[in-house]
């Protein structure tokens, strides 16, 4: 693993170079300011959307966990479209697209998240998070 995490940005500069090559130098260079907008849009974007769910949370509406982590997953692309080179803009493509993100997701043994719901109590504005246990009177002796 560690290999390939220092080989990468050499594979990155070496599409990079091909891609001049097979085109030209300006092509290159586009392309890589042309995603690196894209990437800045896409983590704008998704930086607001993330801020609109926190404030549906506080106003007791459901927020699930799978939602937030698509989300977070969006932010990621955004961030591999910044980086220059086709690789990790490969990669932003495969975790912008939904269904093949969870596939790939799954593949690698990540875990479904449970979606989360705010308990509310309706007497009073207050919101009640947390586990409890019920105790009957003849367990407590």
């Amino acid at each position: 693993m560690r290999f390939i995490v220092l080989l990468l940005p050499w594979l990155e500069l070496f599409t990079l170079i091909q891609l001049g090559i097979n085109t030209s130098a300006l092509t290159a260079i586009f392309y890589v300011f042309v995603t690196l907008v894209l990437g800045m849009v896409v983590l704008r974007r998704q930086g607001m959307h993330m801020f609109e769910r926190l404030r549906d949370v506080q106003q007791g509406r459901v927020l699930g966990s799978q939602l937030l982590v698509d989300d977070m997953a969006m932010g990621l692309a955004g961030m591999l479209l910044m980086f220059p080179g086709m690789i990790s803009d490969a990669a932003a493509l495969v975790v912008m697209i939904g269904p093949l993100r969870r596939r790939v997701a799954a593949l690698l043994g990540g875990s479904q998240v449970e979606p989360y719901v705010a308990q509310r109590d309706v007497h009073s504005e207050t919101t009640i998070e947390g586990q409890y246990t019920r105790v009957n009177e003849q367990d407590r002796n």
